[in-house]
C-alpha cells in the first residue's frame, strides 16, 4: 500500500471515530434493557417467533390477547418511539448494538366494531407478562404497507421455545372463535397500498319482511331454503354424507328486484355473517371466503359477477378473478355452512366452469320483469300511503307494461315530487301523469335507464324473451343444463315481482 493511501485511510478511520463521538445518543431508555430484565435473560440470545395475521383481524387479535394475558395481574404494555420502529422488527431493536428501540407510550388507533360503533385498540405494544412461571414479551402491531408489512403480527420472545408454540396455537384457536364480525352484515373496501389490507365495513342489518319482497308464488320459498334452510338441517345432511356449502345464481334484466333479494335474505338471516363484494372488492374473494369459512354460518354475496366470470370465448383469456372465484368455492369443505349467492344481468355471458359444475352453482333462479298483477302489487307497496284506487292500480299497471320494479317505484317517487313542487297534496292524478309522461315516446333513453322496457346492450331477440343460446343455457324451458337447476319464474302468471333496483 503506498504511502498516500495509508494517510487517506487513516485519516477517514479518524474522522468516523470523531462522528461517532459526536453523534447524538438517544433520548429515553433502551428497551432491551427492560426487556432483559424481564425475560431473565438477553433479548438478543431469545428467539424471535413472528405469527402474521389479516389486517382486519386486527380488534380480534386485541380482544384475544386481553384474554390470554389478562390471567397475569401484573401484565402490563409498553411502547416504542421513533419512526425506526415500523421499519425493524423486534430482534433488530433489542440487539446488542441497536440503540433504535428506545421506550415510549403504545400506540392506539379506533376501529369499527359494528354498525355505527367504535372502539379504540392498540396498533402497536409489547405486552410484557408471565405464563405459569415463565415470562414472555409478545409484540402487536399493525399492518403498515407503507413500511412493507402488508400483514398484522404478533413477534414473541420467550426463552422457553415450546412455550412460545403453545401460546401462539392458543392465539390462533382463539382467534378462530372469536370475531366482532361474526354475525354481522359487512363488506370490504380496498386500500391504497394493497388489497390484503383492506378494511372492513359494517352494514345495518335491515328489517325486510316478507310482505316487502313480492316474488312468484313459491320462488322465496324456494330460495330460502337452498341459501338458509340447508343450515338447519346441517346435522341430518352431514350424517348422510350430504354437503353444505351451496351456490345460488340470481339473474334476470337490471332492476327486476336481485339486490333487494339479497336484502332480504341477509334481513332473515339473524344468525350468520354477510359479506358483500361487489365491483371492485370482488377481487377480494380468496378473503371473503375465509371469514366464511372461520365465521360460518355466513353467506357471501358477489354481486354483478359476470364482471370476473365472463366467458372466455367472450374475453381476451382467462381471468385470474374467475380462478379466484372457483377456487374458493372449491376450497370450502363440503360440510362448511357457506352460501354464495351471485347476482348478474348478463347471464349468458358467464364462465361455463362457474356454472356447470355441480357443487359451485346449486340454484339458478331468474328474476323476470313483473307481469300486469305484478305491477298492481308493487303500486300498492311503493304507494302504500297514496291509497290508490283499483281503477288507478289497473290503469296505471297497464300503462306501464314492460317494466321493472325499480321504475315502479320511481313512478311513485316522481308523483311525490312532482306534487311537492307544485305545493298540492300528491293524489292519483300525480301518478297517472307521471307514468303517462316516463312511457312517452319522447322518454324512452329515460324510461330504461330507470328500469324501462328494453335491456340497454342486450340483443333484440333476448328482449323479447328468448331462451339465451350460450353454453346451451335455456332458462324458460326449467332444464338442468350444466348439472345446476335453472328455474323458470316467467311463466307465473300474474305473480307479483320482487321490488327495488338490482
Amino acid at each position: 500500500m503506498d504511502e498516500e493511501l495509508h494517510g487517506f485511510m487513516k485519516s477517514f478511520a479518524q474522522l468516523a471515530k470523531l462522528a461517532d463521538q459526536l453523534q447524538e445518543h438517544p433520548k429515553g431508555q433502551l428497551l432491551a434493557p427492560v426487556l432483559a430484565e424481564h425475560l431473565g435473560v438477553h433479548p438478543s440470545e431469545v428467539p424471535l417467533v413472528v405469527e402474521n395475521f389479516g389486517s382486519h383481524r386486527l380488534a380480534d387479535a386485541n380482544i384475544v390477547m386481553d384474554q390470554l394475558t389478562g390471567v397475569d395481574p401484573h401484565a402490563r404494555v409498553i411502547g416504542l418511539a421513533g419512526r425506526e420502529r415500523h421499519h425493524f422488527d423486534l430482534g433488530d431493536l433489542v440487539g446488542i448494538q441497536s440503540e433504535f428501540g428506545v421506550l415510549g407510550e403504545p400506540s392506539y388507533t379506533t376501529l369499527a366494531v359494528g354498525p355505527g360503533k367504535q372502539q379504540r385498540f392498540l396498533s402497536f405494544g409489547i405486552h410484557l407478562f408471565t405464563t405459569g412461571q415463565t415470562p414472555m414479551a409478545v409484540l402487536l402491531r399493525q399492518a403498515n404497507p407503507e413500511y412493507g408489512r402488508s400483514e398484522a403480527s404478533l413477534e414473541v420472545l420467550c426463552a422457553d421455545e415450546s412455550l412460545a408454540d403453545s401460546f401462539l396455537a392458543a392465539f390462533r384457536e382463539k382467534l378462530n372463535s372469536t370475531s366482532i364480525y361474526r354475525g354481522q352484515v359487512i363488506s370490504f373496501k380496498p386500500s391504497e397500498y394493497s388489497e390484503s389490507n383492506a378494511g372492513i365495513s359494517f352494514h345495518q342489518r335491515e328489517e325486510i319482511g316478507g310482505d316487502q319482497l313480492i316474488l312468484p308464488a313459491g320462488l322465496r320459498e324456494r330460495i330460502e331454503e337452498q341459501v338458509l334452510g340447508i343450515g338447519t338441517h346441517r346435522e341430518l345432511l352431514k350424517a348422510h354424507g350430504s354437503h353444505l356449502k351451496r351456490g345460488v345464481l340470481l339473474y334476470g334484466p337490471p332492476g327486476t328486484g336481485k339486490t333487494h333479494t339479497v336484502r332480504y335474505l341477509a334481513s332473515a338471516a339473524k344468525e350468520h355473517t354477510v359479506i358483500l363484494l361487489n365491483g371492485n372488492t370482488l377481487s377480494l374473494v380468496s378473503q371473503a371466503a375465509s371469514m366464511a369459512r372461520a365465521l360460518q354460518p355466513s353467506i357471501v354475496v358477489l354481486e354483478d359477477c359476470d364482471l370476473i366470470a365472463e366467458d372466455r370465448n367472450f374475453s381476451h383469456g382467462p381471468q385470474p378473478l374467475l380462478f379466484e372465484v372457483l377456487d374458493s368455492m372449491d376450497g370450502l369443505d363440503p360440510d362448511a355452512d357457506v352460501s354464495f349467492v351471485l347476482t348478474t344481468n348478463r347471464v349468458e355471458s358467464l364462465e361455463r366452469a362457474l356454472v356447470e359444475r355441480p357443487g359451485r352453482i346449486d340454484l339458478a333462479v331468474q328474476i323476470p320483469r313483473p307481469d300486469f298483477e305484478g305491477r298492481k302489487a308493487l303500486l300498492r307497496l311503493y304507494g302504500s300511503k297514496l291509497k290508490l284506487t283499483g281503477e288507478t292500480l289497473d290503469a296505471v299497471a297497464q300503462l306501464t307494461e314492460g317494466t321493472t320494479a325499480s321504475f315502479t317505484r320511481e313512478v311513485i317517487r316522481r308523483a311525490i315530487l312532482s306534487a311537492a313542487v307544485a305545493g298540492d297534496p300528491v293524489t292519483e292524478r300525480h301518478v297517472r301523469v307521471v307514468a303517462a309522461e316516463l312511457m312517452d315516446d319522447s322518454a324512452t333513453l329515460t324510461r330504461n335507464f330507470l328500469g324501462g322496457t328494453e335491456d340497454p346492450g342486450l340483443p333484440e331477440k333476448q328482449q323479447d324473451g328468448e331462451s339465451y343460446g350460450s353454453f346451451g343455457w335455456a332458462p324458460q324451458t326449467g332444464s338442468r343444463s350444466f348439472g345446476f337447476i335453472a328455474d323458470d319464474a316467467s311463466n307465473s302468471a300474474g305473480m307479483p315481482q320482487s321490488p327495488d333496483d338490482d
